[in-house]
C-alpha cells in the first residue's frame, strides 16, 4: 500500500511561525512532524509515499529529499500556489498513488498509532478511517461507531473524532474534476450513506498540531 502524507495547507492558525516554517516541518519533541511520520512508515514497511505541497514547498520537498529513509521512495504532488484542501488534494495526486486503496495521513498530526494496526479496506468499501477520542477542541466529535461501521453522528449513541489518518479507495472520487479545492469529508458521508465506510478506534496518544499552543503544551507535556 502506498502511503499520502497532507502537507500542503497554510496553517493559518500557527502562525506566525507558519509565516517561514511549513506546518509539516513544525517540530514537535525534537523533530519535525514530517520526521515523525516518516518513522511511522518505514516502521510499518511502507516504501512508496507521495506528498503534497503548495506553500513553502520547496522546504518540504528539500527535507524530503535529504531526511526520509532509504527504505521509502518519495514522490511530490504540487498544487502550485493554492492548496487544494484535502479532497482536491488527494484527487491530484491519484496519478502518482495509482488505482489501489492508499493509506492518507494528515502531517499535523502527533501519534504512536501503529500504521501495522490499519485495517485493509474490505471488499466493495471506499474508505476506513481511525477514530480518537473526541478532543477538548471537538467536544462533539465527528462520527459515530458501531463495532466497525462508520456512522454519522447519533445523538443516542457516543461519538469519535476523525484522526486523520484513513485508507480510501481511489472510486471515492470518480467523476470528480481534478484541480478543484474540496474537503473530502463529503465524500466520507456519501460512502457513509452508500454502506461503503468503515472505521477503527485507536486509544493511544494523539494529538492536532493544529494550534500554537497545543503545540506548545505537546513539546510540554507529551502527547
Amino acid at each position: 500500500m502506498k502511503a499520502f502524507i497532507l502537507a500542503a495547507g497554510r496553517g493559518e492558525r500557527l502562525k506566525p511561525l507558519t509565516d517561514h516554517t511549513p506546518k509539516p516541518l513544525t517540530a514537535v519533541q525534537g523533530k519535525p512532524l514530517l520526521a515523525h511520520h516518516f518513522n511511522h512508515l518505514e516502521q510499518a514497511g511502507i516504501t512508496e509515499t507521495v506528498i503534497n505541497v503548495s506553500w513553502l514547498k520547496q522546504q518540504i520537498i528539500d527535507y524530503a529529499n535529504k531526511y526520509s529513509p532509504k527504505t521509502i521512495a518519495v514522490s511530490i504532488s504540487d498544487e502550485g500556489a493554492h492548496a487544494l484542501e484535502t479532497g482536491g488534494g488527494m484527487l491530484n495526486a491519484l496519478p502518482l498513488l495509482g488505482p489501489k486503496p492508499f493509506l492518507a495521513v494528515n502531517a499535523d498530526v502527533f501519534t504512536d498509532f501503529d500504521f501495522q494496526m490499519l485495517l485493509p479496506l474490505r471488499p466493495a468499501k471506499w474508505v476506513h478511517l481511525v477514530l480518537v477520542e473526541n478532543p477538548d477542541h471537538n467536544p462533539t466529535g465527528d462520527f459515530s461507531l458501531a463495532g466497525d461501521q462508520l456512522m454519522l453522528k447519533q445523538n443516542n449513541q457516543k461519538t469519535y473524532t476523525y484522526s486523520g489518518i484513513g485508507v480510501f479507495h481511489p472510486k471515492l472520487f470518480n467523476g470528480l474534476k481534478t484541480g478543484e479545492a474540496f474537503s473530502v469529508v463529503p465524500l466520507i458521508k456519501k460512502a457513509i450513506a452508500e454502506n461503503r465506510a468503515t472505521a477503527q478506534f485507536h486509544g493511544g496518544k494523539w494529538s492536532d498540531v493544529g494550534t500554537i499552543n497545543r503545540l506548545n503544551e505537546l513539546n510540554a507535556k507529551g502527547c
